[in-house]
């Protein structure tokens, strides 16, 4: 039988799940079903949240920004870089999200990481603290 991660933060009375969303789960990005899987894992840690906050178990989402995956790493003569993540970059915002105090004030809703990066003092593993994605930079 499979182990149950849920029902062993539920009798620790503690945990943390983390959906990685981005803005196409609240602006049209140019691909319904991208948008779609993004609402999805917002609804699924809001939702979540609901149910397992009495236990001590937050649930959120989070909007990374460009980050310099393999894919993207391919694409990058293309692209500017300037703003990019690298994906330990957001391995670092979860473990100081793990640490905070408030964890279950941000439950339930979706962060920018570069956002919780400024508030936790977190910067990238280059030394960067890349500028947060806000909704504004997608209505253009």
């Amino acid at each position: 039988m499979a182990p149950d991660p849920v029902g062993a933060m539920i009798a620790r009375k503690s945990g943390l799940i983390v959906n990685i969303s981005f803005w196409a789960a609240e602006l049209f990005e140019g691909n319904a079903i991208y948008g779609v899987a993004k609402a999805g894992a917002n609804k699924l840690a809001a939702d979540c949240a609901h149910d397992l906050m009495p236990h001590g178990v937050s649930a959120l989402a989070l909007y990374p920004g460009l980050v310099r995956t393999e894919a993207v790493m391919r694409a990058a003569e293309f692209m500017d870089l300037s703003n990019s993540e690298s994906p330990r970059f957001v391995g670092r915002v979860i473990a100081r999200l793990w640490n905070d105090s408030a964890l279950l004030e941000k439950s339930g809703r979706p962060h920018v990481v570069a956002e919780l990066a400024r508030e936790y003092g977190v910067v990238d593993i280059d030394g960067n603290r890349p500028k947060p994605l806000v909704r504004e930079d997608f209505m253009k």
